[in-house]
């Protein structure tokens, strides 16, 4: 239906005026729908260990989500948005002891952080702040206390720090689920005894098997070790059926390039706890490159490893983050270039879209300067806009509803990086051939209207990435 009004609006301009005036109708409501209908939906994204400042390829996974659900709302989902706190298991214990023998090194104790444990400077930084907080008193402490001290201590000093990273990022989470608290009600105990019951358990070699193959998985895996411990799998079973018993209609999750081979155990295990398979949709992102004078950078001296996304969001700022991470499909790598997205130029792609942004804002106010009246759609002779460069543009425009709704079902929020930089071509392509003030009155009028339209719809779908619609930005080109 939408292709085909498409192609009539090629050849009826009218319709392209009734586009107008909707979008002056509805204006921050333009592009939305009810495909949804209401049906409630979750998003979890992130998810990460609280082992260790957020990184780059974190920063990707929080830009698809957040757009991912914005998306999901627009279309007329009820949308919930969630962190999985990975707080159970070798690892944690394992940062633990490493803040640990920071905090006793600064004693002066003769202590090495374990060959396994976390090396970067991040865990001295964390160790020096409890010592500064709580004091020397943790040294005196029996060793098994103090381990479990220095563990729960480093999980929420590094959460914190994790959570103030996405609130720098402008992501926001409307629940923070922990890992632990499934082992501790008994809800990974009570998801394999269920599975056994249903008839997918059996037991081999003194472990616990899932047939998964009876859904499409290549190999039954194992919910419990022979040593009798629960393995990753029937934790993240027992929080996708919790997931459900919430009453989410669906779930998506999305996960980082080294959990592809998770996604068809966990699908396998969801449909034989008796959930469909179309109720849960599992998004893998790609690996993150982060270059700087053409150099790929590899690591951070504060984290060693690993390059913290916060200090890419002081680099670069939130909205330019933002936007480069959301610049390709999830399934394919991203090279962001440091040294581009600082730039103010318009091979910048975020700068050139806001500063289309901007650019209509100008006139707008150059409008007003001049004693000219902004009419409502209704108001203009929009019959008037039938040059090549104004259809053009009015086609992009009409375009937007139809892209919102692909992106979203196609869960590809790529798409709206795309569709903002075209609409911003589209635009400046117009305002190049089309002068827009000091002409006749009524011409003025009718791509005043076209001028704001582009607006609100470029605003629009700024809001949707979660980047900022600049009303003035100043043009910084090199060389100029």
């Amino acid at each position: 239906m939408v292709k085909e009004q498409l192609a009539a609006s090629s050849l009826r301009p009218e319709w392209l005026h009734d586009v107008l005036r909707r979008i002056h109708a509805e204006d921050a409501r333009y592009g939305r729908s009810d495909v949804g209908g209401g049906r409630r939906l979750q998003v979890e994204f992130v998810s990460a260990n609280p082992t260790g400042p957020l990184s780059v390829p974190h920063g990707r996974a929080a830009a698809l989500g957040d757009v991912l659900a914005s998306l999901m709302e627009w279309i007329g989902y009820d949308v919930s948005r969630e962190f999985y706190i990975n707080d159970a298991g070798g690892q944690v214990q394992r940062f633990g002891r490493s803040v640990e023998a920071r905090y006793l090194q600064l004693l002066g104790q003769d202590v090495t952080v374990p060959d396994d444990g976390y090396q970067g400077e991040y865990v001295s930084d964390l160790a020096r702040r409890i010592r500064e907080r709580d004091g020397d008193g943790y040294a005196a402490l029996p060793e098994e206390e103090r381990l479990a001290t220095f563990t729960r201590l480093g999980r929420e000093e590094m959460l914190r720090e994790q959570q103030e990273t996405l609130r720098n990022f402008g992501v926001h989470f409307d629940v923070w689920y922990s890992e632990a608290s499934l082992h501790a009600s008994g809800s990974v105990g009570e998801v394999i005894e269920l599975l056994r019951e249903r008839g997918h358990v059996y037991e081999m070699d003194g472990a616990v098997w899932l047939r998964s193959t009876a859904f499409g998985d290549d190999k039954d895996r194992p919910l419990v070790r022979s040593n009798g411990v629960p393995t990753y799998i029937a934790a993240d079973l027992a929080y996708h059926r919790d997931k459900f018993l919430r009453g989410f209609d669906k779930v998506i999750d999305i996960w980082g390039p080294d959990h592809h081979g998770y996604v068809a155990r966990t699908k396998a295990g969801v449909q034989a706890l008796g959930f469909g398979a179309d109720q849960l949709d599992i998004l893998i992102h790609q690996f993150v490159r982060l270059y700087v004078g053409g150099e790929l950078r590899v690591g951070s001296k504060r984290a060693g490893d690993i390059i913290p996304l916060d200090e890419v969001i002081a680099e670069v700022g939130r909205d330019t983050a933002r936007y480069f991470f959301l610049m390709r499909t999830a399934n394919s790598s991203l090279d962001f270039d440091l040294d581009l997205a600082r730039k103010q130029a318009d091979e910048n792609p975020v700068f050139y879209v806001q500063y289309a942004h901007a650019r209509i804002c100008s006139i707008l106010r150059e409008a007003e300067e001049r004693g000219v009246t902004l009419p409502r759609a209704e108001q203009a002779d929009l019959t008037i806009l039938r040059g090549e460069p104004e259809l053009a543009l009015m086609r992009k425009l009409a375009d937007f509803p139809a892209e919102v709704r692909a992106a979203a079902l196609a869960h590809e929020p790529h798409r709206m990086t795309c569709f903002a930089q075209d609409l911003a071509a589209t635009f400046h392509a117009f305002y190049r051939d089309c002068w827009v003030l000091g002409q006749d009155p009524a011409v003025t009028a009718a791509r005043l209207v076209l001028v704001d339209c582009s607006r609100i719809v470029l605003r629009n779908v700024l809001t949707l990435l979660g980047v900022a619609a600049p009303e003035r930005l100043d043009r910084k080109l090199e060389g100029s």
